[in-house]
């Protein structure tokens, strides 16, 4: 596949991903919170980001093997590094998933019965921030991706 049509086809990708995102995080979350009671949408809630967090895996993925494969190109045309921006975005999105979704998860659980050395707030911040860093990670490598490929 040439890297121009992959490049493209990448940024299709975090395109769809960040959309996925802000949707979940920005309309359905708030949605759910301000017209059902607490513990139905926090459980619809925790449906979601559990969704998102598998498909931010499989995107996360796919799109690290695009920045690898786009930095293995530049390399070999002596025009960048293996070590490409895009593999950089994409990797940081990853360790945002793992580390805001499935480390801080079960943590935020043992906060809501009341165990665990900080809040459920601090937790939920520190989640949040993991998201937000996530999202702006993909939409830079969507932005990224769009540019002619060099």
């Amino acid at each position: 596949m040439k890297a121009a049509t992959l490049a493209r086809l990448g940024g299709w990708l975090a395109g769809v991903w960040a959309g996925l995102m802000a949707g979940i995080g920005f309309v359905a979350a708030p949605l759910f919170f301000a017209s059902l009671p607490r513990a139905d949408a926090a459980r619809l809630a925790a449906g979601l980001f559990s969704l998102d967090a598998t498909i931010g895996l499989c995107l996360g993925a796919v799109l690290a093997l695009v920045g690898l494969q786009l930095g293995r190109d530049r390399a070999e045309r002596g025009t960048g590094s293996r070590f490409a921006r895009e593999l950089v975005l994409a990797l940081a999105a990853l360790l945002c998933v793992v580390v805001g979704y499935y480390a801080l998860q079960p943590m935020l659980d043992a906060a809501r019965a009341g165990q665990g050395a900080l809040s459920f707030g601090a937790l939920h911040g520190i989640a949040s921030a993991f998201f937000f860093v996530r999202l702006a990670s993909v939409a830079a490598l969507a932005w990224l991706l769009t540019k002619p490929f060099n």
